[in-house]
């Protein structure tokens, strides 16, 4: 018969078996005999308290882990089988990471408990019914961003806030490490970036944009923390993907060196900015900037093994590009007519950059504004119709919609949740979401890699507020962009819902408690 686990995201198919249960205690073994399986192995028995081996001996409870290739073809290397019983467990997938994803499952399946007493949840039994879980995911991009400019987090934080994500079978960290408030990532060609753009003497007070607290705010990541994060996400099947922004958003960089930017426009006096808001800096196309935004994504692309890297691209003012002598020139003796096409030129050199690499662009959808890059994607933010626009073209397209994927837009009263920006987005509403638009063709939807969740920092100071504003709204978006739509019901997902909620006391998570 057909069964709805406590599993969010809900799996493709789940059928109860009949037999016995599976009862974890303090015998049963962890077994994964493929080296690519040893740190999903050894993740699951410390969550579990138990042992884990190459080989079980004969007569003990089992939980095996194994890469089928058989697998690969029909459910891909994401997807997995996951089968129970008084015998043992079995996790099969496709490819190591479909592995790691069953194993999140039997997570789920298990009682809360055992994320803080591991078999001796429940008195020292816990148990699992016989199921068969077969299950896939609908898009290969499920992601959440977080922003790291506006307010700090540590390492310390930052894996804490992975292993949320990686319960979810969220498989991208967009990491926003630059923006006009601060520059969070060592660069060793450029230490004043660091040790200037990663400071800021104090910042705005929440909804009282021009009252500051007088507290100065910075820190970065040196690029050992930066390879010990990416490899604590990779070994969770997570890509981290680093934000650079550029042409604009560059007050935090142009501060630590202004002769980059457009000096000889009238007012130009760049620093780290201490609202939240736009700002006219941008950086000028000279041959020593040209060389400085080079030398500094030599350098990302040596810490990030992600295919894409995000370059930012939106809400670059032109006011300074357009009076500046210098940058004016340039643009006539390049043939570009204003400050749009100077902002796509940057872009286009900067797709060029990367795709030399062997590596793609990705930005936000003003990067299409001049015409899109050939081989670069593009991420919707303002309006589904920039993602529309771009597949019908043969781009990659992945959907941020504020309407359903901005998570520092409130869900309840400004006066619940320290202050608002935007429309409420409510947690049905998150899970109404469709990243495939309506409007777009059949024949294009393979375009729309999948989606992701914002969380913009400018009203989340601490790890705490960021993760009562991502969930359980970032659970809603994670099963709309793994499960398929005839498996989606919203009032099941919030039955469902409370198990995971329960989970999420134990792993001491401040979610959001969701209204009625």
């Amino acid at each position: 018969m057909s069964a709805s686990p406590n599993i969010i995201p809900i799996p493709v198919s789940c059928r109860l078996t009949g037999g016995a249960p599976f009862a974890l205690t303090a015998l049963t073994v962890v077994t994964a005999s493929d080296p690519a399986l040893r740190a999903t192995a050894a993740q699951l028995a410390v969550r579990l308290d138990v042992a884990v081996l190459d080989r079980a001996p004969a007569g003990v409870p089992v939980i095996a882990l194994e890469i089928d290739s058989e697998l690969t073809g029909r459910l891909g290397a994401e997807g997995y089988v996951l089968t129970t019983g008084a015998a043992g467990v079995s996790i099969r997938g496709g490819g190591a990471a479909g592995v790691f994803y069953g194993t999140q499952s039997l997570r789920q399946l298990l009682p809360p408990d055992i994320e803080r007493f591991g078999w001796r949840a429940g008195g020292g039994g816990a148990t699992v019914p016989a199921v068969e879980i077969e299950d896939r995911p609908r898009f290969r991009w499920r992601g959440s961003l977080l922003d790291v400019s506006r307010h700090f987090s540590p390492v310390g934080e930052v894996k804490q806030y992975l292993d949320t994500l990686a319960l979810h079978k969220l498989n991208v960290f967009h990491w926003h490490l630059v923006d006009d408030q601060g520059w969070r990532i060592e660069i060793k060609q450029y230490p004043r970036l660091t040790t200037v753009g990663a400071w800021r003497e104090t910042t705005t007070r929440t909804g009282a944009e021009t009252t500051f607290d007088g507290v100065p705010h910075g820190g970065f990541y040196t690029q050992d923390e930066i390879r010990e994060v990416v490899a604590y996400a990779a070994e969770r099947h997570i890509t981290v993907m680093p934000e650079i922004e550029l042409p604009g958003h560059s007050s935090a960089a142009l501060a630590a060196y202004p002769e980059l930017g457009n000096t000889d426009a009238p007012g130009y006096a760049p620093k780290v900015q201490a609202r939240w808001a736009i700002f006219p800096e941008t950086y000028a196309p000279k041959p020593a900037t040209l060389q400085f935004l080079d030398d500094v994504l030599t350098e990302v692309l040596a810490l990030f093994p992600s295919p894409f890297i995000h370059i930012g691209g939106d809400e670059a003012m032109k006011e300074q590009w357009e009076a500046s002598p210098t940058t004016r020139a340039f643009m006539k003796a390049n043939g570009l007519k204003d400050g749009h096409e100077m902002q796509s030129w940057f872009i286009r050199r900067t797709e060029n950059f990367l795709a030399q690499r062997g590596r793609r662009l990705i930005g936000w959808d003003e990067i299409q504004e001049g015409g899109l890059a050939p081989g670069a994607a593009m991420m919707a933010w303002r309006d589904v119709k920039w993602a529309i626009e771009a597949a019908r073209l043969g781009h990659d397209v992945v959907m941020a919609p504020t309407s359903h994927t901005y998570f520092d837009y409130t869900e309840g009263t400004a006066e619940e949740e320290g202050g608002a920006i935007g429309a409420q987005t409510t947690l049905e509403k998150v899970y109404s979401f469709d990243p495939i638009p309506a409007e777009l063709e059949p024949a294009h939807h393979a375009r729309v890699l999948g989606a992701q969740g914002q969380l913009w920092r400018e009203r989340m100071p601490s790890l705490a507020v960021v993760e009562f504003r991502a969930f359980p709204r970032l659970s809603a978006l994670a099963e709309v962009l793994w499960s398929p739509v005839a498996r989606k019901n919203y009032a099941d997902f919030r039955t469902r819902l409370i198990w995971l909620l329960a989970r999420l006391d134990r792993l001491g998570v401040n979610y959001r408690r969701p209204r009625d």
